[in-house]
């Protein structure tokens, strides 16, 4: 008898037509119109090169680096080195973990610099409130959009992706949002309604199911497993356009490389079914 996950995962692949007998990926899977992606937070517990062949594995093309494989805080060479080994291995490296950006001109300035040298097309962030003018200027210097991360009911400043929508607004265009889709649901946000109202601005999304209720401490499951409406979420993103990473985020500790595949293999068996 195999296991739901095993089932599921078969099922999966058998749909896009990838599985063969030595149980390989022998084709690339059809993603349609959405980046499949993953940050690399999922796994944090395993050194770059271990995170490059389970991506690979996964012929996922796009990563977003945590501070477990990128040194945010360290040095600009730092960064710069970091992420090429996963430029070098043909992964494209669409953004960081979330970094605060306090009120402070010399940190502002580092975390800036830091991502220019590791050629990120937009930086995950946490501004300060009193910051926003900084941070403005740093984003029009450096030519790189900030995606302010959602953290639901125990964030005090962005518990959902409507509360840095607001904030935004009178700002350079290329601040916006990343929408943690399990944070909104926690927050009492529909995620899909929350990424129609703020597609204008919506540079980066993080893809996760939660057994959570809103307003409850999380409770991370493989996608799928969860009480979220991933198929609406997915829906939403297609009928916007996004053009951008939908990175998956395993927040789950236990077995994250099963529980990143399951999760992976569920999106793409419901990306071909609502393209059928």
């Amino acid at each position: 008898m195999m296991t739901r996950r095993q089932a599921l995962k078969l099922s999966a692949l058998t749909a896009i037509g990838t599985w063969t007998g030595t149980g390989c990926l022998s084709a690339k899977p059809r993603d349609h119109s959405l980046k499949l992606g993953v940050t690399s937070y999922t796994l944090s517990n395993l050194p770059p090169e271990a995170v490059i062949a389970e991506l690979k594995h996964l012929d996922i093309h796009y990563v977003t680096l945590a501070k477990a494989h990128c040194p945010w805080d360290g040095t600009a060479e730092q960064c710069r080195a970091a992420a090429k080994k996963f430029t070098d291995a043909g992964i494209t490296v669409t953004g960081s973990n979330v970094i605060d950006l306090p009120n402070h001109e010399p940190a502002v300035r580092k975390a800036f610099e830091n991502a220019h040298a590791a050629g990120l097309p937009a930086m995950d962030c946490k501004p300060a409130l009193d910051a926003f003018p900084l941070v403005e200027k740093y984003v029009k210097q450096f030519d790189i959009r900030l995606a302010i991360h959602n953290h639901g009911p125990g964030d005090k400043f962005y518990p959902s992706p409507y509360d840095a929508w607001k904030v935004i607004q009178p700002y350079d265009q290329r601040i916006g949002l990343c929408i943690d889709v399990g944070h909104a649901w926690r927050a009492g946000t529909d995620p899909a309604e929350a990424i129609r109202k703020c597609r204008s601005r919506l540079y980066d999304i993080h893809l996760k199911d939660s057994l959570a209720v809103p307003g409850a401490k999380d409770i991370p499951v493989e996608v799928g497993r969860g009480h979220m409406d991933i198929k609406s979420i997915l829906a939403a993103l297609i009928e916007v356009k996004y053009e951008r990473t939908v990175a998956f985020e395993y927040e789950k500790r236990t077995n994250p490389i099963s529980g990143l595949e399951e999760s992976v293999a569920y999106v793409r068996k419901l990306l071909t079914e609502m393209s059928a």
